[in-house]
């Protein structure tokens, strides 16, 4: 009888001891089933925080790119943005980190937007500023036109009124004479008779030249075409000379001024012959030419 209760109690202990087992197995699976799920959702909510954060990238890369000039502040976003997604990728994945990224991406976002905006306003300026840039650039180019206009038609006028008040002659007359012994100056073709030559040639009038005190030069050639006289040399600002004979001064009041001055013979007698006199203005300008011969 004793032995008999014996074994019913140590079947029933038995008994409990197998649901015991069975309560712990079921409960460790389900342990196990709770912690791969947590497992795999926690794996997924890290590939959203990753996918998300490679997608600011790429769109800092777009904008970057897209960009005229390289933008510092895009660069250093996007350089951000990689130390995350790194940061991500090797974390062991826990509820705390992962909200704490998913927090991280919204602050991340908002500074994308912010940064686009300041870059799109960015792009505006510049495009207004290129815009202006190449309106200003084509009214400087207008100007430079104009202004080189300018210079051309003031350099035209100067030469016009340089040309204007250019002194010019509206006759001129070569003669040989002999001086009598009563001081007498009498027309003479023989070259032995010969004293000196007269010069006379008429200044026409012109009322935008300077008034004043002129030179003009007188350059007579014998017939061998050498410069009669001490064969004096005149130079001007343009490097051009002439050899000449004589300088001749008057006074000119813009009005028809007549002019006569002599040539005296050299030391010996003149030289019979064709003879030329060419009459120079102050800046070396040919004004008239006459010739005559002596016997």
């Amino acid at each position: 009888m004793t032995e008999t209760k014996s074994n019913n109690g140590l079947k029933v202990i038995a008994g409990l001891l197998g649901v015991i087992l069975l309560g712990t197995i079921i409960y460790t699976v389900s342990l196990y089933q709770d912690k791969k799920k947590t497992t795999n959702a926690l794996k997924q909510e890290k590939d959203l925080v990753v996918e998300d954060l490679n997608s600011l990238k790429s769109e800092y890369d777009k904008a970057i790119l897209e960009s005229n000039a390289t933008n510092e502040e895009l660069v250093a976003a996007r350089d951000n943005i990689a130390k995350y997604i790194d940061s991500v990728n090797t974390m062991k994945a826990d509820i705390s980190s992962l909200s704490r990224y998913r927090r991280q991406v919204s602050v991340l976002k908002a500074e994308r937007e912010a940064l686009l905006k300041k870059v799109d306003s960015l792009s505006q300026s510049n495009t207004l500023l290129a815009m202006e840039r190449d309106s200003t650039y084509a009214e400087l180019e207008k100007q430079t036109v104009f202004n080189d206009s300018l210079v051309v038609q003031n350099t035209q006028l100067a030469d016009a009124v340089e040309r204007g008040s250019t002194l010019g002659l509206t006759k001129q007359s070569v003669d040989a004479v002999k001086e009598r012994n009563s001081g007498k100056l009498v027309s003479t073709s023989r070259a032995r008779a010969t004293d000196k030559i007269k010069v006379c040639f008429t200044v026409g009038p012109n009322s935008i030249a300077n008034a004043g005190d002129r030179q003009f030069f007188i350059e007579v050639l014998d017939p061998q075409g050498n410069v009669l006289g001490d064969s004096m040399t005149k130079s001007n600002d343009d490097g051009a000379s002439i050899t000449y004979t004589k300088e001749t001064n008057f006074y000119y009041e813009n009005t028809s001024l007549d002019v006569c001055d002599y040539v005296n013979k050299p030391t010996s007698d003149f030289k019979e012959g064709n003879y030329m006199v060419n009459v120079y203005d102050d800046s070396l300008k040919l004004l008239g030419t006459s010739k005559f011969a002596l016997k």
